[in-house]
């Protein structure tokens, strides 16, 4: 299934401002439940989970930064 330009933008910011932040929290609550490890040990887990976070949504964020392919070139617009 390809998504178009902007319905992957659209998904990018959904993904970035509601599901970070409840990945955030669990990723504290499951670290929490454990005995509290050494701080070394805790930055591993962390880094860890966050590159485990972004792996399913890697093709959502890919080109999200560039410009939109569908757009007209060169300022071409139409209905001028």
């Amino acid at each position: 299934m390809a998504l178009s330009y902007k319905a992957r933008k659209r998904w990018s910011l959904v993904i970035l401002l509601v599901g970070l932040p409840l990945y955030i929290m669990a990723a504290v609550t499951v670290v929490s439940l454990i005995e509290r490890p050494t701080i070394w040990v805790e930055l591993l887990v962390y880094v860890g989970l966050g590159f485990l976070w972004i792996m399913p949504f890697k093709f959502v964020f890919r080109g999200i930064g560039q410009a939109d392919p569908d757009a007209p070139q060169n300022g071409d617009r139409t209905g001028d």
